[in-house]
This record gives C-alpha cells, sequence and structure tokens, in this order.
C-alpha cells in the first residue's frame, strides 16, 4: 500500500521529492523522501517515535525495525507522523534550490581537522571533523552578528550555536532549518532574542527564561539534586536536596523521603515540600552517603 505526495511547481516540476508511504512486514508506519527512509516506531506506555534511516532500497513491505538507528523524537499519531514526513520533503526542496556546495577541506577548526565542507555563501562555510563540526564565518560575515551573539573568531558549533548563524543569515536556510533554529535561540539565548526582536518572551516560550523563574521561585527551597529507590524504605524515594539546588562545594545537604508515585521530576528538578516529606537520618541507599556512615 502506498500514497505518493509530490506537488508540482508552476514550471511543472516537482515541488518536492516523491514521499512513499506504506507499512513494513511489521506493521507498522513507513515513508521514503528520496534517500531519507522513516518510521513510526511504537515505543513505553504505547507512545510513538520517530524513527530514520538511509537509503533502504527495499520495497517498504520488506523493511524492518532494525533498518533504522536515528531518532527524530515523540510523535502522537499518524497525522503527526505523516506531518513530520511532509515537513522533511519541503526541507530537502528548499535545500537543494539553495545551492548548497560540498567541497573537499583539510582546514584547521576548533573541533579538529575538516573532513570536508559545505559552502552556503561566500565566507559561510560548514565544515565536518570526526568528532563534531560547525559553521566558520569570514571576519566580514562575522560582523554581521550581533554583538550578543557574536563568537570571537567566528567559529559556531553544530549543536546549538548554528542557530545564530541561520538567524542572522536566514535567507541561506530553509523553513524548517529556521523553525528549528528559532526555537533554540529562545530557548538558550532569551536575552539576544528579546534585545533583537524587540519582544518579550511570555512563560513557556524559553526553556533558560523558565529557568530562571523556576530558580528565583524555590531559590530558598529544598530542591533535589540525586535519587534512588530506596531497598529500606519500601514504596519510597531517598532523595538528596540542597537549599535551591545549589551543587558543589559549600552546598548543605539533606536526605528526605518520598513517596515512589508522588516523586515526579519537573522540568527543571523536584521540589521537596517539607510539611509532607520528612527528613530522612536513616541508612542509606547512597553509596558517598554509606561511607559517610562507616
Amino acid at each position: 500500500m502506498s500514497a505518493l505526495l509530490s506537488q508540482k511547481s508552476a514550471s511543472g516540476s516537482e515541488a518536492f521529492p516523491p514521499v512513499d508511504f506504506g507499512r513494513c512486514s511489521e506493521g507498522f508506519p513507513v515513508a521514503r523522501v528520496g534517500d531519507n527512509a522513516f518510521a513510526m516506531l511504537p515505543g513505553r506506555d504505547g507512545r510513538h517515535y520517530l524513527a530514520s534511516g538511509w537509503r533502504i532500497s527495499r520495497p517498504l513491505a520488506e523493511w524492518r525495525r532494525s533498518d533504522f538507528y536515528g531518532y527524530d523524537g515523540e510523535l502522537s499519531d499518524e497525522a503527526a507522523f505523516h506531518a513530520r514526513v511532509a515537513e522533511n520533503a519541503e526541507h530537502q526542496c528548499e535545500r537543494k534550490a539553495l545551492g548548497r556546495r560540498e567541497i573537499h577541506s583539510r582546514a584547521h577548526t576548533p573541533w579538529g581537522t575538516s573532513q570536508g565542507a559545505t559552502i552556503h555563501a561566500e565566507g559561510v562555510v560548514c565544515h565536518s571533523t570526526a568528532g563534531h563540526g560547525g559553521f566558520h564565518l569570514s571576519a566580514e560575515r562575522n560582523c554581521m552578528v550581533h554583538p550578543m551573539l557574536r563568537v570571537p573568531g567566528g567559529y559556531y558549533e553544530e549543536d546549538e550555536a548554528w542557530a545564530i548563524v541561520a538567524i542572522t543569515f536566514p535567507d541561506l536556510f530553509t523553513s524548517f532549518e529556521r523553525r528549528c533554529a528559532e526555537k533554540i535561540l529562545k530557548d538558550s539565548w532569551p536575552d539576544a532574542w528579546e534585545a533583537i526582536f524587540a519582544t518579550a518572551l511570555q512563560p513557556g516560550e524559553s526553556v533558560e527564561k523558565d529557568r530562571r523563574t523556576f530558580e528565583r521561585e524555590h531559590a530558598t527551597e529544598w530542591i533535589v539534586v540525586s535519587a534512588i529507590t530506596s531497598s529500606r524504605q519500601k514504596g519510597f524515594v531517598e532523595c538528596v536536596a540542597t537549599p535551591g539546588g545549589k551543587r558543589g562545594p559549600g552546598a548543605e545537604e539533606r536526605r528526605f523521603l518520598v513517596p515512589s508515585d508522588e516523586y515526579k521530576v519537573g522540568r527543571f528538578g523536584f521540589v521537596i515540600d517539607p510539611d509532607r516529606h520528612a527528613v530522612y537520618g536513616g541508612r542509606s541507599d547512597f553509596v558517598g552517603w554509606q561511607e559517610r556512615e562507616s
């Protein structure tokens, strides 16, 4: 069974690479977008996630779970799977239209010797190395980066800092890449985002800004920094907590018992309720605390 997703541009050429949807021999939804392969694989507790593969030459009906190795996030349902696949098709089409060039490179980078590079434009080059990679901007290009985000030397690593390049030169990136860059900038550099775009990020729009709020509101409360299921107190989690969740030398530590069914770590940590969670002074399951007791 296969459904073809292929839109036509005004010139009559395909606006997106053809997308085949189907089901594999194990029954889960799969799709092919050019050389890219995707699957909606079942996970724990009835959840599903998007998995990816590369150049699976067999018919979709013969694909297997073992053909997929990449993990690309959770999926709510099959409609979400179709949307993610269509998004990838759009991304591939736009990327092809940008005309990026792959070149051989042995340039020195902060991440090691380049093993190849992609030229996005004059002065905007993305390097790949054995262990990492990222963008290098020429001095002229780097001067165009907002001072709050500019990296001296013009090297922007591929995990997060690449988003600075994408925000600075949006015409060199696909719609999908720009959306990803926007999320990264809001999450990691909210102050710069607000200054550049003259807008205030609201609660839930920035991980870093929400973290600051959490830390400010719970600065004097006990926040768990380590936890382990207790073998000595059945049905409880033994927790080590510090004021404000501070770590390192000088941080005061206390142990608490929290009912197992209640211990659900939030986005930034679990806050102890001293009226309900008892201070614990018994034998510990933590090796470090066992050493203190001996």
